[in-house]
C-alpha cells in the first residue's frame, strides 16, 4: 500500500533538481487528512517552501488528484483552478485595464530625470520608484515623470504613490505586496475605477494567489536572483520556481525582477515571462543608453 510519506519521497525525487538549493522548512500543521495533500505539504517543505507557499502547494496537488482522479507525483501542480488562482477574464469580478501582455525591458529608475533618460532611449516600460517622506516633493517628481515620457511611446508606472499617479495621469501603478494589503476596498475599487494599469510584487505562490484576487493588469515575481538593492524578506527564488510560477499564471503578464542581468536573460525568458525588470543594469551603467540598447537587443534575440 502507498502511504504519504512514500508519495512525499516520490514528489521530492522527481522535483528535487527544480527547486535545488533550498533548505528544507519544517511542516506546517496539517489542515486535511487527506493523503494527496499530506503528502505534497511534506513534499513541498522538504524542497524549502514556506508554510504559507506549501499549503499552497499541498491544497492545489490535492485539487489536482482528485480533479484527475489519480496522485501524480511528476506532475507539479500548475493549473490555475487547482490553486483557486482568479483570471483576468473570468467574469468572476471586476479587472484591472490590460496592459501589454509582453512589457519588454522594464527599468525600474530613482527619479524622473532617469525616467525621461530611458524612455527617450526606448525603453518601453519605465517605473519610478522615488523614496521620500516629502508630500511636495513626491507630487513634483511624479508630475515630472508623467511629463518626461509624453511623445516617447514609454508606458510610465509609479511605485506606491497612486493617489498622485492618478492625479498626474500616469498609466499606472505599481504596489508591493504590504501596500496592497492595506489598501482598503473604497481606495482598491477607486484605483480600478480610474483606468490606471496596476501591477503588483510577489514573492511566492501564496502572495500570487492574494495579488491575483484584485485581477491586476500584470504580476511581478522575483526576487528571482540576490540582490543588494534592499533587504528581501525572502529568499531568492531561482529558475525553477519562477518557471513554475510562470506557468501558474500564464494569464496575466509577468514581469521578472531580482538580481537579473544581461547573463541571464536567456533563461528567465525561457520561464516564459513577458518581461524583465531591471535596477542596477541601467543605474549602475556608465553608459545607461548604451546599456539599454544592449538589453532590449538582448531580449529580442532570446525571444527570436
Amino acid at each position: 500500500m502507498t502511504t504519504a510519506t512514500d508519495l512525499a519521497q516520490a514528489v521530492v525525487a522527481r522535483h528535487a533538481a527544480a527547486f535545488a538549493g533550498f533548505a528544507p522548512e519544517p511542516v506546517p500543521p496539517f489542515t486535511s487528512d487527506a493523503p494527496a495533500y499530506r503528502a505534497a505539504l511534506a513534499a513541498a517543505s522538504q524542497l524549502g517552501f514556506i508554510a504559507q507557499d506549501a499549503e499552497c502547494i499541498a491544497r492545489a496537488w490535492a485539487a489536482q488528484a482528485a480533479r484527475t482522479g489519480r496522485f501524480d507525483p511528476a506532475q507539479w501542480p500548475d493549473a490555475p483552478q487547482d490553486f483557486g488562482l482568479p483570471q483576468r477574464g473570468d467574469g468572476h469580478g471586476p479587472a484591472f485595464a490590460e496592459c501589454p501582455q509582453a512589457l519588454g525591458l522594464y527599468a525600474v529608475l530613482p527619479d524622473a530625470e532617469w525616467v525621461g533618460r530611458m524612455a527617450r532611449a526606448g525603453v518601453p516600460t519605465v517605473q519610478l520608484r522615488f523614496k521620500s517622506d516629502d508630500r511636495d516633493s513626491i507630487a513634483r517628481e511624479v508630475r515630472a515623470a508623467v511629463a518626461a515620457v509624453q511623445g516617447t511611446g514609454a508606458l510610465l508606472f509609479i511605485n506606491d504613490h497612486w493617489r498622485d499617479a492618478l492625479d498626474a495621469g500616469a498609466y499606472g501603478v505599481h504596489l508591493g505586496q504590504e501596500d496592497l494589503d492595506a489598501l482598503p476596498p473604497q481606495d482598491l475599487a477607486a484605483l480600478r475605477a480610474s483606468g490606471a494599469r496596476l501591477g503588483v510584487s510577489t514573492h511566492g505562490y501564496a502572495e500570487m494567489l492574494r495579488a491575483a484576487a484584485v485581477r491586476p493588469s500584470y504580476i511581478a515575481m522575483g526576487a528571482v536572483f540576490p540582490t543588494t538593492l534592499k533587504k528581501m524578506a525572502t529568499a531568492p527564488q531561482g529558475l525553477g520556481r519562477l518557471a513554475a510560477y510562470a506557468r501558474l499564471t500564464r494569464g496575466y503578464p509577468q514581469v521578472a525582477i531580482g538580481g537579473i542581468d544581461e547573463a541571464r536573460f536567456g533563461p528567465v525568458l525561457a520561464t516564459g515571462v513577458g518581461s524583465i525588470a531591471v535596477v542596477r543594469a541601467l543605474v549602475a551603467a556608465p553608459d545607461p543608453q548604451a546599456a539599454a540598447a544592449r538589453l532590449m537587443r538582448a531580449m529580442a534575440a532570446h525571444r527570436a
